[in-house]
């Protein structure tokens, strides 16, 4: 039986690895200095939860098979070095994923945005289809209990490709290292400042990935982003390169509809031109997998887009209310603009946290420039707290307001100031969307969305 410790097993993915690994029936130990929820009860669960928080190099002994790091480790870990001492095999998630699935055919979703929902609209696919696969996604998707399975027997896995670093002490991005045989960058946009500090050396990573395509591989682009072109660019004879650009489509009374190549119509439950994209991408991807056109569309019918990204939250005679993780400005942009085009004869309200390290970085900041201009009326908020917890300047609301090109931008520091301003916002024909990758500082959604929707 193997043996295998996860140093920082509380992680979002990691403890996806630790459960999918029990789930093989390996033998898994874990540690972490701080789990949170839903890791600590699915891990408690399981059987695999540490007894106790904190890092433990007892637990790093000979008879390990292997120690996997996660990013969220020190490189200075006391259970890292005891591994290092005994010479143990240490592996960061991305190399233990491509070993685990050397004899596979791996597709890499990459991209700044849109990788979480390709994945997943490939994944639904498949499953529909019933074929045997493996996956690795960051995102926890509807319809699978974990975010990472690893058999015997499947043929493919569908790895999302995280262009961020592989761990503490591989500061190569984890898409590099699963050298792909399908490759699919869905767009790039400078992201991760405090890892790429310029955009030419953001854009050097994919460049990277693209060369990695194999004879007989396949790279798939979006034919549109102008960044993508520069790497895309063809430079093997023997890979073959696929652009796709978005979906053709009508929509009809707040509702999209595909249209195939026998100018038939399917309804799908997704939007925008972002997931239209998504869509193209996801079918080159299964046509090289062997799934026909027709079965693509029959699957795609039922497909409700992935968990947190533009997720309806509930919905009324007159309003809808949206929650999505978008925080980079190509998100921002997109997603903001779905709403507008979906529902043209409504308000939309969007508002946007400012979580990230990227986002609330002065460096980065001027990146949103004419990003919010789509709703009618747009909200930023932050919190000052979370500036010095990130180490990082402090932030005037004038300064985001300059940086975003939009005299009209309201900036919020404080929650309450923000849920009461939304609360005493005139609802009826009017759509609200929330965007962020934290919580608003505990803002009350359901609520919210209640008095939205007059729910």
């Amino acid at each position: 039986m193997e043996s295998i410790h996860l140093i920082a097993v509380g992680g979002s993915i990691m403890h996806n690895l630790a459960l999918a690994l029990h789930q093989r029936g390996a033998h898994v130990t874990g540690s972490d200095d701080e789990i949170f929820e839903p890791a600590r009860t699915r891990l408690g669960a399981a059987g695999v939860l540490p007894e106790a928080e904190g890092w433990f190099p007892e637990k790093i002994h000979a008879g390990l098979s292997a120690v996997i790091v996660g990013m969220h480790a020190r490189p200075d870990n006391p259970e890292l070095a005891r591994a290092q001492a005994l010479g143990l095999k240490i592996y960061s998630f991305p190399e233990y994923i491509y070993e685990a699935s050397k004899d596979k055919q791996r597709v890499v979703i990459g991209g700044s945005h849109g990788k979480t929902s390709i994945t997943a609209l490939i994944l639904h696919v498949l499953r529909f289809h019933n074929r045997k696969f493996d996956y690795a996604v960051g995102a926890q998707l509807a319809g699978f209990d974990l975010m990472v399975q690893l058999t015997d027997d499947a043929p493919i896995i569908i790895i999302e490709g995280d262009e961020y670093l592989s761990s503490p002490v591989d500061r190569r991005p984890k898409f590099h290292l699963y050298q792909h045989h399908i490759g699919v960058i869905s767009g790039i946009s400078w992201d991760h400042i405090n890892v790429f500090p310029t955009e030419e050396i953001y854009r050097q990573q994919f460049e990277i990935f693209a060369r990695q395509t194999p004879k007989a591989g396949v790279l798939i682009y979006d034919r549109d982003d102008e960044q993508t072109q520069l790497v895309a660019v063809p430079t093997s004879p023997d890979v073959a390169y696929v652009g796709y650009g978005p979906h053709e489509h009508v929509i009809r009374d707040g509702r999209t509809f595909l249209i195939t190549k026998k100018d038939e119509e399917v309804p799908i439950q997704v939007f925008g031109e972002h997931n239209l994209r998504n869509i193209s991408a996801a079918k080159e991807v299964c046509k090289q997998l062997g799934i026909k056109g027709k079965d693509f569309y029959q699957a795609i019918a039922s497909f409700k887009g992935a968990a947190r990204r533009l997720e309806l939250v509930q919905a009324g005679a007159t309003s809808v209310v949206y929650k999505d993780f978008a925080h980079a400005p190509s998100k921002l942009r997109a997603t903001a603009q779905a709403l507008k085009k979906q529902f043209p004869e409504r308000r939309l309200v969007a508002c946007l946290e400012l979580h990230t390290f990227s986002s609330l970085n002065p460096d980065f900041l001027p990146q949103y420039a004419h990003c919010f201009d789509a709703p009618d009326v747009a909200v930023v908020y932050f919190n000052p707290h979370v500036l010095e917890h990130k180490r990082l300047p402090p932030l005037a609301p004038e300064a985001v307001q300059q940086a975003f090109q939009r005299p009209d931008l309201r900036v919020f520091t404080d929650s309450q100031a923000l849920a009461a301003f939304l609360h005493a916002q005139l609802w009826a024909s009017t759509n609200l969307l929330l965007m962020t990758s934290g919580t608003f500082d505990g803002l009350d959604l359901g609520a919210l969305a209640a008095e939205v929707t007059g729910s």
